[in-house]
């Protein structure tokens, strides 16, 4: 039996000998490495805090101790060790673990997480409660240096700074996000490196110093100096806490000895530590972005994404090369994800015309803003669920001031085996009351196209919604031109009247061919297309809405607002996504699960 399979617990961890904490390391990552192989998943992020993991697990007494993980794609070590390790084939996949920590599959996932720059947050809240109950609790919160480039980091850090509890915040510093880093920051961390330098100097001149006691203020005042001299700043400190590193974060018996002598520290503790992303993985060491989230396959060959169709993230990133040779106002913004929404080509041919500000989603709306301010065109391109930590900026500094800034929203809908957290099920009902801003949603990719299109030519808030995976029919395919406004009638039938909106306009054509059903690709969520629904009100008895999103608040909501506004009396019946959070799975399973594929459909029509 391996050290690993006879660690079932962080109990059993911490009764293992410290000398044989390099051999349990070295074969968790080889457990990783062949779990997520099979099972697809986030790789590199995982591979590169293996030892930090299982250091902070043997040093800490978990779970009465809290270790909250910053966004959480790295956390399958953790969940190894935490009494996971024999349901790790069920990763991301229905029914199966979580990708991320999830507080109601372990008691030690202690906060669920997905999206960045929240551990600190969170674990202040923690350490302040412990302190308020009396209970003697250490808090750890990891954070990557990806995740520091957004503002909720730095405000929690205030905050932490002045606030009079115990916590540990460990600065996970593998010059990666997702992406490449990007920003001042970067830069910082990156000169820090020299602080081992400075960590030399420093401890020799105490040495010296301290034995001659009348040069004690000088020796402070030299300190303080060198800080300058040696380091680009003292940041951290600054907030209040007492900075330690930066060291080797694959050091695992360097980690056990630094997290023994600072866990009980008073106050607030800042460690740096310096990883690798894909440490261990050649080929993902040399390539991190591309082992950062990877499908099936073999690891003793290499990862090789499968060719397919183009996705509508590619379609997109086409669409932004063509049109800026045509307007070189046409500017891209993107916040960390140059990868995740098509824009590798875009950001090597036009990078001038390129800004990925890093994970920074309130900045970049606001950014966007600022440049449609002086007459630049703006692409804000963002995932649903990331639209979300930009809400008041959407509001006040986008559409309130009907600024034309075009918001392509990549992955709307359900999107597989990242679950909930990455679920764009929202965007509908939190943009449609928002006064100015037009909304469509694409069913295709030459539609896809002709809306973003459309869009840009607009003199307002405009925002074009499409699905994550592989784009329905060809880019260049002929498509009824576009009006502002105006839906598709598709099929004529009778009876029923199905409005299909975006990527639901394909089951919907199945299930009318089966019913005899018209059908409309509507298009427009806002405004809404109230002609076609009063010229086939007078037709069909029952309207039928088709989306992928929220039921509440979203096309079917609109579509019934505007029923009862003209007094129309048809029957009307609503399909989407139900009031709860669907767990990750094979994204045709999880329409299944809902009832939003053609059988689905046809079933909840049967029984209404």
């Amino acid at each position: 039996m391996s050290r690993l399979e006879s660690i079932h617990l962080p109990a059993d961890l911490r009764a293992q000998p410290p000398e044989s904490l390099k051999q349990i390391s070295d074969e968790l990552r080889a457990f990783v490495l062949d779990s997520v192989s099979k099972t697809g998943g986030h790789l590199s992020s995982n591979l590169g805090v293996i030892e930090l993991t299982v250091a902070l697990h043997y040093c800490f007494d978990t779970p009465h101790d809290r270790l909250v993980w910053d966004v959480g794609h790295q956390c399958y070590p953790h969940k190894i060790l935490t009494g996971r390790r024999d349901r790790m084939s069920t990763l991301r996949q229905w029914g199966g673990l979580a990708g991320f920590p999830k507080r109601d599959e372990s008691e030690y996932d202690t906060f669920g997480v997905a999206h960045s720059s929240t551990s600190i947050s969170a674990a202040l809240g923690m350490a302040i409660a412990a302190k308020s109950k009396g209970e003697s609790r250490r808090v750890v919160a990891i954070i990557g240096d990806g995740s520091m480039s957004a503002g909720m980091a730095f405000e929690a850090l205030n905050n932490a700074g002045a606030a009079d509890a115990n916590m540990l915040v460990i600065l996970n510093d593998n010059e990666m996000s997702i992406s490449e880093p990007v920003g001042a920051l970067n830069r910082y961390l990156s000169r820090l490196l020299v602080s081992r330098t400075y960590g030399a100097v420093r401890n020799a001149g105490k040495s010296v110093l301290s034995a001659i006691p009348p040069v004690a203020r000088f020796a402070r005042r030299w300190e303080e100096h060198m800080k300058g001299m040696v380091l680009p700043g003292t940041m951290w400190e600054e907030f209040g806490f007492n900075y330690i590193g930066p060291i080797d974060g694959h050091d695992v018996d360097l980690l056990v000895e630094t997290l023994n002598k600072i866990k009980d520290k008073p106050g607030m503790q800042f460690l740096h530590v310096l990883t690798r992303k894909g440490a261990g993985y050649g080929r993902a060491e040399d390539d991190p972005i591309l082992y950062h989230g990877v499908s099936k396959f073999d690891h003793a060959v290499g990862y090789a994404p499968k060719v397919a169709k183009p996705t509508y993230s590619e379609i997109f990133g086409d669409w932004l090369c063509d049109n800026v040779k045509a307007d070189p106002t046409v500017v891209a913004i993107t916040p960390a994800m140059i990868e995740g929404s098509g824009m590798v080509r875009f950001a090597k041919e036009h990078p001038t015309n390129c800004f990925d500000v890093g994970i920074a989603e309130q900045h970049c709306v606001t950014f966007a803003a600022g440049l449609a301010c002086e007459g630049m065109k703006p692409v804000v391109a963002i995932y649903s669920t990331f639209l979300q930590r930009a809400y008041d900026q959407l509001v006040h500094d986008v559409v309130l001031q009907n600024l034309p800034v075009v918001f392509a929203i990549d992955r709307a809908g359900l999107v597989g085996a990242d679950g909930p957290t990455h679920a764009g099920s929202f965007d509908v009902a939190f943009m449609r009351c928002l006064p100015n801003l037009t909304i469509m949603s694409a069913s295709s990719a030459a539609e896809c196209r002709a809306m973003l299109s459309m869009a840009l030519s607009l003199k307002s808030p405009v925002a074009v919604r499409y699905p994550r995976g592989a784009a329905h029919g060809a880019a260049d395919a002929p498509i009824a031109a576009l009006q502002l406004g105006k839906g598709e009638i598709v099929r004529q039938g009778s009876e029923r009247a199905i409005l299909a909106w975006g990527s639901m306009l394909h089951p919907a054509l199945i299930v009318g061919e089966k019913l005899n059903a018209t059908v409309v690709n509507m298009r427009f969520i806002k405004p809404l297309d109230e002609a076609v629904i009063t010229l086939l009100a007078a037709t069909h008895s029952t309207f039928v809405t088709i989306e992928e999103a929220s039921v509440q608040g979203s096309a079917g909501s609109a579509v019934a607002e505007f029923m009862a506004t003209a007094g129309l009396t048809n029957k009307l019946i609503q399909i989407g996504l139900p009031d709860t959070f669907i767990d990750q799975g094979d994204p045709a399973l999880m329409l299944t699960s809902v009832g939003l594929d053609a059988a689905g459909i046809e079933r909840r029509l049967a029984q209404s």
